[in-house]
């Protein structure tokens, strides 16, 4: 009797020790993966030149911009919401560029000229697709002068990209004037940002 007590209580001793090991068992320390940040598999700190057209003196500024603009095709590092992201891209589908306007203006810009014609390349490369050209203004003005100065602009533009070979059957216009303002204030550098046509690809 004495021997099965023992022999009991040598059982229960070790079935509670491996209740006190197993916990420590099933805590292990998982090591993920190593990855990559979006910066270091964009390049990291390269220098990125802007697309053509574009400089530090022609296209408005929104503060300081840590990262030079890609050409067509490439990726922008920064958050497609950044100010510097907007400032260069617009609301433009990847691989177009806006076109910027002068002051109650629907006519290119000398210096506009050359990121038409680079958006025209582009356009080239996708035959079939749909752009959509949308013009937008500055607050100031009513919204109906507005709407139609968004629809001049857009206009001048799709003219402009069918001068530079774009079929017209492919590009729609549409105006937004006021209403759809990307930067939001009430100083020149933000009229300059909001006075735009941008390209959305379909």
């Amino acid at each position: 009797m004495k021997k099965r007590i023992s022999t009991t209580v040598a059982l229960v001793a070790i079935l509670g020790s491996l209740l006190l090991i197993a916990p420590g068992c099933s805590k292990k320390t998982v090591i993920p993966p190593e990855t990559t940040s979006d910066a270091s598999q964009m390049g990291g700190g390269r220098d990125i030149n802007y697309p053509d057209g574009y400089s530090e003196d022609n296209l408005p500024k929104t503060g300081s911009l840590d990262e030079k603009a890609p050409g067509v095709g490439s990726e922008f590092a920064a958050d497609s919401q950044s100010d510097e992201y907007k400032r260069l891209h617009g609301r433009c589908s990847p691989g177009l560029y806006p076109v910027y306007f002068d002051f109650d203006q629907s006519g290119i810009r000398s210096d506009m000229a050359q990121v038409l014609e680079q958006n025209a390349e582009y356009l080239k490369t996708i035959p079939g697709r749909i752009v959509m050209i949308e013009g937008n203004t500055d607050e100031r003005g009513t919204n109906e002068y507005n709407l139609a100065l968004g629809e001049r602009r857009a206009i001048t533009v799709q003219q402009h990209l069918a001068s530079l070979g774009i079929d017209s059957r492919i590009m729609r216009t549409l105006s937004y004037g006021e209403e759809k303002p990307l930067f939001i204030g009430q100083d020149e550098e933000t009229y300059s940002l909001n006075r735009r046509a941008d390209f959305v690809v379909k």
